[in-house]
Order: structure tokens, then C-alpha cells, then sequence
């Protein structure tokens, strides 16, 4: 199956670039380029994107605004973003991840791991290693003000599930998470899909943030402290 992915990017010859390198590959295609996030979110409702791929510092609407209007579009529940982006700052990413985005990468990327995060967040994983996960759950997306309404307990969940939840909240892959539990990985994408239905979760991060959130992992305190200091 092709992946259908719309640019929204204001610099025009990095959006050129982008574009040839995705159209250069059989299993994806650019079904659109947008230069801010007005037309981002037009042209994501024209073309019901698999991905999009979201700049965030853009003229007029920024690439946060637009990603939390897309992500709040039922129309568009399956698309994804992917934000890319010079500025790799905490509160952006929490923000966008928030919203419902799906991963974020740096604009210093290299071609194929652009190529491999876009196939990755298509798939339904979230691009976030297990280092980062952590770090920005535990400044950003934990506390309360996290705007993720999470239930006051996991109850609806059943005990895979919530195992599931948990691992992903490490960061696993769907893949990495059935070779750890002895399953398959469209068993545990099954297990992540109930998940979010009962949760409430529009994406993949929603559902990490929950597991923090409602303690499923805790968070570990910083190392070298008292629990007094």
C-alpha cells in the first residue's frame, strides 16, 4: 500500500527536496505541499493524508496550530503527523504531542531516516525512542496540566492491555513489545488499538501520557537526590 503524505513546510526548496526524495520511493507519495498551516489543514481535508509532515515555525498559522486542528478532525483520525523541525525545544514537542502528533524529528535528518519515520509513524508507532520518551514525559506531559484527560482508573483495561500500555510507554516498538510478551506484533497492535478506544486516545502518545499519568509506570526520581531534597 501507498503512503500518502502531504509537505507543510514555508521553505519552498526544502519542501522541493523533500518531495523528490519521497516521490523517488514505490511505497509513498506526496499528495500535496502546503506553505503554512492554514493550508495544511485545507489540504489535509482535500486529501485525507496518510501522513503529514509538519514544520512548526510557519507564517500566519504555525505547524502546532494546525496539528491540533487536524487532530481534532474526525474526518482525518488516521492521519499522522510528523513534525520536522528546527527547533527541537520541549515545550513544542510536548505541545504537538499533546495535539495528538505522532513523532517529531529534527530537520538535519538524513533522507532514509525521514524515509523510516514516516513509515514508522503510518504504521501506528510513535517516533520517540525510549531516552526521550521518558525524559519528556516526565518534564512536559505528566503533570496535570497535561491536557490529556486520563480516567481514575485503568479498570476498563484488560491486564494485557495495560501491559501493553505500559511497555509502549517505554517506548517499545510494536515489534519490540511481541518479541518481549511472546505474541505477534498485529496482536499487540490489536492490544494498543482497545487501548486507546477505551481510553479515549486519538493517538499512540495520548496513550503513553495516560500510563504516566495515571501511574501504570512511574516516573523514576532524578538520580544523586534524597527523597527529602
Amino acid at each position: 500500500m501507498t503512503i500518502r503524505v502531504l509537505l507543510a513546510d514555508d521553505q519552498a526548496l526544502l519542501a522541493g527536496t523533500f518531495r523528490l526524495l519521497i516521490d523517488s520511493n514505490d511505497d509513498m507519495e506526496v499528495v500535496g505541499v502546503a506553505a503554512d498551516g492554514r493550508e495544511a489543514v485545507e489540504k489535509a481535508r482535500a486529501t485525507v493524508p496518510d501522513v503529514v509532515v509538519m514544520d512548526i515555525r510557519m507564517p500566519g498559522v504555525d505547524g502546532l496550530a494546525a496539528t491540533e486542528e487536524i487532530c481534532r478532525d474526525e474526518a482525518l483520525r488516521e492521519t499522522r503527523i510528523l513534525i520536522l523541525t528546527t527547533f527541537e525545544i520541549d515545550e513544542y514537542v510536548a505541545r504537538a504531542l499533546r495535539a495528538g502528533a505522532s513523532g517529531f524529528l529534527g530537520k538535519d535528518v538524513g533522507p532514509e531516516e525521514l524515509l523510516d519515520a514516516i513509515r514508522t509513524v503510518s504504521s501506528g508507532d510513535t517516533l520517540l525512542s525510549p531516552t526521550a520518551t521518558r525524559a519528556l514525559i516526565t518534564r512536559y506531559l505528566a503533570r496535570p496540566e497535561g491536557g490529556v484527560a486520563v480516567p481514575e482508573a485503568l479498570d476498563v483495561l484488560t491486564a494485557r492491555e495495560r501491559e501493553v500500555m505500559a511497555q509502549a510507554a517505554e517506548g517499545l516498538s510494536n515489534d519490540e513489545i511481541a518479541e518481549r510478551i511472546h505474541v505477534s506484533p498485529l496482536t499487540v497492535r490489536t492490544h494498543v488499538g482497545r487501548a486507546m478506544t477505551k481510553l479515549g486516545a486519538r493517538h499512540r502518545a495520548q496513550l503513553v501520557a495516560m500510563a504516566y499519568q495515571s501511574g501504570l509506570v512511574r516516573v523514576d526520581p532524578p538520580q544523586g537526590r534524597s527523597a527529602a531534597g
